[in-house]
């Protein structure tokens, strides 16, 4: 035992020698080593680039079949979606079987265009496409069973229906059916400026603005489009300038009453009409959608003007609904029949 205590180092400088580097020399000749390249397998790297694991998605490149139901302003905003999609990288086809996702952007104002709604689901999971669902069906009544763990966009976020698409091809369900706001107050809906693939690539349809202010005992709409928000009048000035840029010759006004347009933003229709006359080019043409009566009582004068523009189409939807004053009480209509009758007759009038 006294041996091996003798034989232990007392110090661990011990263990260097006078011939070994000092900690200076290994520093100088760390300095000076050129570091070796590994040959890398080029040939095998792109092989890998260019063939993806047979499990892995790459969103951008699937091909989606739009169909839409119902009113103009539901066929802005699919023109809107297929837009968005096409400049992301996806192919807008018109082919629904050779598809791998459906977009359907429904409808809620008759029972027919809800059930073609309904099969169109049942028929796109029969044949394994994935599905991503839009329009006031979805928003107004999200949890219908039919509609049970199936990718939804709101009628005021169609603005990200790119990451709606992609989450869905990857396997997810998503949902979005929130409001677009601005300190507390509803916007119109999503931007105006969005990239746009038209139906008919020389009519714009132009949503003024959302919702309504009637609150009508038989309508599904109010409750997937809410009550009133207008655009501003200079944003839908510069949608119209942008769009005869782009070679359209007509442009559509659209919403769920375009009577009651800027009441929510200290403006009206007339004042929004006379300064889209203003830029309509020579040879282009104004059409105003559906009103109805009792926000556009107050405006028939300046309508009149309006409409006998020659770059406006003498043109109005009135809806008559009904001809019984009672009845149309108790639709909630807020008019009666003598005020259908004086919009029309005074405006065929003039």
């Amino acid at each position: 035992m006294p041996a091996a205590r003798d034989s232990l180092l007392e110090d661990i400088e011990d263990i260097v020698s006078a011939e070994d580097l000092k900690p200076h020399d290994r520093q100088f000749v760390r300095k000076s080593i050129v570091p070796k390249v590994r040959k890398r397998n080029l040939q095998k790297n792109v092989q890998a680039d260019d063939d993806p694991p047979s499990d892995s998605i790459i969103p951008g490149i699937q091909k989606i079949w739009i169909r839409t139901w119902g009113c103009s302003h539901n066929n802005s905003d699919g023109e809107y979606m297929a837009g968005q999609l096409a400049a992301y990288g996806y192919k807008i086809t018109e082919n629904s079987t050779e598809a791998d996702l459906w977009l359907l952007n429904s409808c809620t104002v008759k029972s027919p265009a809800e059930d073609h709604f309904r099969n169109s689901i049942k028929k796109a999971q029969e044949e394994n496409k994935k599905v991503v669902l839009a329009g006031c069906v979805p928003q107004a009544q999200p949890r219908q069973d039919y509609l049970k763990g199936l990718s939804i966009i709101g009628v005021q976020q169609i603005d990200r229906v790119v990451e709606v698409v992609e989450e869905t091809i990857k396997g997810h369900s998503v949902r979005l059916l929130g409001q677009k706001k601005d300190n507390g107050k509803r916007l119109g809906g999503a931007r105006l400026d969005l990239p746009k693939i038209r139906k008919n690539p020389l009519i714009e349809i132009i949503s003024i603005n959302t919702g309504c202010l009637n609150s009508c005992t038989y309508c599904k709409t109010k409750h997937a489009r809410g009550d009133l928000a207008s655009y501003p009048v200079e944003e839908l000035v510069d949608r119209a300038k942008q769009s005869f840029q782009e070679g359209v010759c007509e442009i559509w006004l659209t919403s769920e009453d375009t009577g009651a347009y800027g009441r929510d933003i200290g403006t009206d229709l007339p004042t929004l009409l006379w300064k889209l006359v203003e830029v309509i080019p020579e040879g282009a043409m104004l059409r105003l959608g559906m009103t109805n009566p009792p926000y556009i009582l107050e405006h028939l004068e300046e309508m009149a003007k309006i409409l006998n523009h020659p770059r406006v189409y003498a043109f109005l939807h009135i809806p008559v609904q009904s001809a019984s004053d009672s009845v149309l009480m108790d639709m909630k209509r807020e008019y009666c029949v003598a005020d259908f009758k004086r919009v029309v007759d005074f405006l065929k009038e003039k």
